[in-house]
């Protein structure tokens, strides 16, 4: 059974910086696509970064490009997302989702909440 749990949410003020993590049971992220989502109260879920299973590729959305970075740690089976220079408009709840290159699997977590007062 797969499981990906974020942690790292919270409230931080405009230009702060928080560190969201991804650790994954049942699906390992050295042959699995990973990406960071995220859905603002009232909107629809948009993409925010993705890191392809070898690290080799890495594509941003263009609101968070230049302040997020995605990374993985392969040893600790996890993946992050570093923000810096946060916005109020940054404010979401941020999900994690895993591909696995084998099979047709699609894996969500749960969410984190991150909200950026101004």
């Amino acid at each position: 059974q797969v499981q990906l749990v974020e942690s790292g949410g919270g409230l931080v003020q405009a230009g702060g910086s928080l560190r969201l993590s991804c650790a994954a049971s049942g699906l390992t992220f050295s042959t699995s696509a990973a990406a960071w989502f995220r859905q603002a109260a009232g909107k629809e879920r948009e993409f925010v970064a993705h890191i392809n299973w070898s690290g080799g590729a890495i594509t941003y959305a263009d609101s968070v490009k230049g302040r997020f970075t995605i990374s993985r740690d392969n040893a600790k089976n996890t993946v992050y997302l570093q923000m810096n220079s946060l916005k109020p408009e940054d404010t979401a709840v941020y999900y994690c989702n895993g591909r696995p290159l084998a099979g047709n699997g699609d894996y969500w977590g749960r969410g984190t909440q991150v909200t950026v007062s101004s």
